[in-house]
């Protein structure tokens, strides 16, 4: 593979200048997908003078501290659905206190954390400023517009999953020189008003899809659907639901994916992806064109099962949640065979009785058939699903109702309604039937049921539980009576950030 740009881009507070590498991306699940070299890179015919700095962009997406360990542990293993795995001592007091509370300032992964998403909000910025200010490269206006729209959907990514991880945080939105990097906090409501104008600029000038060999790359569906996310945590239900609604009538979405085959490697960029974290490998490239995050939650054994670290397990509390019959639960639940029950994997395989853990994350076990084609286990090549379909139907169910009245009811009951619809397919009669309540406070109880259900162990439930101000009983229910919400909502900031600003950082209340 050859390396196309190497460009310095703006840092962070006192840390080293981010040095940003493009090329080696990765669109499709073929052999030579992601290795671009002078043969086959993409532009002049049909991609943009500026792609080298927007696929820098991305591929901060694949990054360890972006979307791997860090990220399972703040939006699913804080949350009472899920718990850390692995054997007990796995991951140290860093990983363990992330799980039991509280999170120390001095975690050393979620300053990695931080550092990660700022090196991506850099890249950002270093390509809106390449869209600006570089007279050197030959653009028409179109496509300036769309690679700022792309950017700036990825930056509005960045910045919205930073202020739910840890509130007040720097705002810096353009590429800084090396003496101003030591950046003041802003307040949430600063660094929201930045997330919407980004991603409403995205929404508006992003197409609604791409050629083939682009795949995976930001759409207005995507930020639109972001949007409506980010609406709905601030309870904005009326632009929520108009965002998610834009989503819904645009023609490119729908739920024929069955339920079963949103999470292998044949359902990605389905009819049910909204936006999903690109991966590949090949026998040549296994990892570098690949997201960690499934090797973390993989079976953790020996022989052919060593597939991962074990980590992200879903719970009892979880499947106690479950409505009988469901058949979601063994697309979530992976279990251990015992002497007695022979339990099986969604491609057929028998499971075996040696795993460490009794149950493990189904949604991200790998097909066999690319074990084999790769000569690994670890799943590298596994998209990683940041929004899909059903998760906007929700938004739109849950925005409605909260709206209230009897058309915004009706509305929100249809879109609930088909979501429940496709989940039971091929289950015995009488399985998950329609809601029917028109109280307003049983169907929003109905919609917190459904979300947590349909979206299980995908990096939701903590968040969702934050914004709707339920974090503190489900916690205490499901034993992890540590957690104090006033204090546990947001992370530290890292101890290592504060000292680096010589003070102008400050920390989260209780900590």
């Amino acid at each position: 593979m050859k390396t196309f740009n190497k460009i310095i881009g703006s840092g962070l507070l006192l840390a080293t200048i981010l040095t940003i590498f493009t090329g080696c991306k990765k669109l499709l699940n073929t052999e030579r997908q992601g290795e671009y070299t002078t043969e086959n890179y993409p532009y002049p015919g049909g991609a943009g003078p500026y792609d080298t700095y927007i696929f820098g962009a991305y591929r901060d997406l694949r990054a360890y501290d972006v979307h791997v360990f860090g990220f399972l542990l703040s939006t699913s293993i804080r949350s009472d659905d899920a718990d850390k795995g692995s054997t007990p001592g796995d991951g140290g007091a860093n990983a363990i206190t992330m799980d039991n509370f509280p999170v120390q300032p001095n975690n050393g992964i979620i300053n990695g954390m931080w550092t990660g998403y700022y090196s991506l909000i850099a890249k950002c910025n270093v390509a809106l400023d390449q869209v600006k200010n570089n007279k050197d490269i030959v653009a028409t206006d179109p496509q300036k517009i769309q690679a700022e729209a792309e950017a700036k959907f990825l930056r509005g990514y960045a910045y919205f999953n930073m202020v739910r991880f840890f509130g007040k945080i720097p705002l810096i939105n353009r590429v800084l020189p090396v003496d101003s990097l030591n950046v003041p906090q802003s307040t949430p409501a600063q660094i929201y008003a930045l997330i919407e104008n980004d991603l409403k600029f995205a929404a508006a000038n992003l197409p609604v899809s791409w050629d083939a060999k682009f795949v995976g790359r930001s759409t207005s569906g995507a930020a639109n659907g972001i949007l409506a996310k980010v609406y709905l945590t601030q309870q904005k239900w009326s632009l929520a639901m108009a965002a998610a609604n834009a989503v819904m009538t645009n023609g490119q979405y729908n739920l024929s994916t069955p339920y079963n085959d949103i999470f292998g490697e044949a359902g990605e960029n389905s009819k049910e992806s909204v936006f999903e974290v690109q991966a590949t490998s090949s026998a040549t490239e296994r990892t570098i064109n690949g997201v960690q995050s499934t090797q973390f939650q993989g079976v953790r054994d020996g022989g052919i099962w060593n597939l991962g670290f074990g980590f992200n397990v879903p719970n009892s509390n979880l499947e106690a949640a479950y409505e009988p019959n469901d058949p979601r639960l063994a697309r979530t639940f992976l279990r251990r065979s015992t002497s007695t029950t022979i339990y099986k994997t969604v491609y057929g395989e028998n499971t075996a009785t040696t795993w460490i853990n009794p149950i493990y994350n189904h949604k991200v076990y790998v097909n066999p058939s690319f074990r084999s084609r790769y000569g690994f286990n670890s799943g590298y090549w596994m998209n990683l699903r940041i929004l899909r379909y059903a998760d906007v139907v929700l938004m739109y169910a849950e925005a409605a109702n909260e709206l209230g009245g009897g058309a915004n009811t009706s509305l929100s009951l249809t879109a609930l309604n088909t979501v429940r619809a496709r989940a039971r397919i091929g289950a015995i009669s009488g399985t998950l039937p329609d809601v029917t309540t028109t109280v307003q406070a049983n169907l929003k109880d109905a919609i917190k049921a459904e979300r947590r259900i349909e979206l299980a162990m995908e990096y939701d439930r903590f968040l969702d539980l934050v914004r709707w101000g339920d974090s503190q009983n489900a916690l205490a229910n499901a034993g992890k009576t540590n957690f104090s919400a006033g204090r546990d909502n947001l992370l530290p900031i890292p101890q290592a950030q504060i000292d680096l600003s010589k003070g102008v950082l400050t920390q989260n209340f209780g900590y």
